[in-house]
């Protein structure tokens, strides 16, 4: 819920979003509420809402409140159970210490020690850890690095893999990272790396840059998802 947008900064939004995450933390006393986890409500929550507001509405300032009822309802119910089905397949990111989300970051580590050498051996000489960085577009599904519209683009196509979208997840981030080496490669410092990791420039990207991400992240899945092996390396 990106707290940018006048939307979700409506009093009847943020309850409805309170009402969805209480449930869900009752419903899952193994992990309870984790932050990050309201930001995998919105993708769902804003498709909803697109359905009960005219096509020419402004979305980001349309006042819930005016809606009936009934159809805020619909709206938070349809977002709960969605995200009760979406998070059924990565419960183990968010039990305690996210064990799950470590193992991907170091998964995603070794991707790139293996796919880029460069670029790992760049990050690691200036001191910058994969959870650094990773973690968050672990924990957020990247909802964070990318605008509302890129994220629900980028969902579509995690909802639509039939083996689940959790490993797919990391050949995403993998394609993510790289997209960036050329820029990451000229930072020289570790100050200047993380500024650059934690405020990637994705702000005019659009459904065509999503399109090229997703693209690259299937030709790293088919080229390294049945070869495990190419995910062990003894360099660290």
């Amino acid at each position: 819920m990106s707290p940018l947008i006048a939307l979700f900064q409506q009093k009847t939004v943020q309850e409805m979003f309170e009402r969805i995450l209480f449930i869900w933390a009752i419903r899952h006393p193994a992990s309870g509420y984790v932050q990050g986890i309201n930001d995998l409500v919105t993708p769902f929550y804003v498709v909803f809402l697109q359905e009960v507001i005219p096509a020419d509405g402004d979305l980001d300032n349309w006042e819930v409140s005016s809606l009936p009822k009934e159809q805020r309802d619909i709206i938070e119910a349809d977002s709960f159970w969605c995200l009760s089905k979406f998070l059924d397949g990565i419960q183990d990111n968010y039990i305690f210490a996210q064990l799950g989300i470590q193992h991907k970051v170091n998964q995603l580590k070794e991707l790139i020690q293996r796919i880029d050498g460069p670029l790992h051996r760049h990050l690691q000489h200036h001191g910058v850890d994969y959870l650094q960085f990773s973690f968050r577009w672990m924990n957020n599904l990247l909802t964070r690095e990318l605008p509302l519209h890129c994220t629900i683009r980028l969902w579509d196509t995690y909802l639509a893999e039939s083996d689940g979208f959790a490993s797919f997840q990391l050949y995403v981030c993998a394609a993510f990272l790289l997209h960036w080496r050329r820029e990451l490669l000229v930072e020289k410092d570790f100050q200047g790396l993380m500024l650059m990791l934690q405020n990637l420039p994705t702000q005019n990207w659009s459904d065509s840059e999503i399109g090229m991400l997703v693209a690259e992240a299937y030709r790293l899945k088919f080229t390294f998802a049945d070869a495990p092996n190419h995910l062990q390396s003894g360099e660290r």
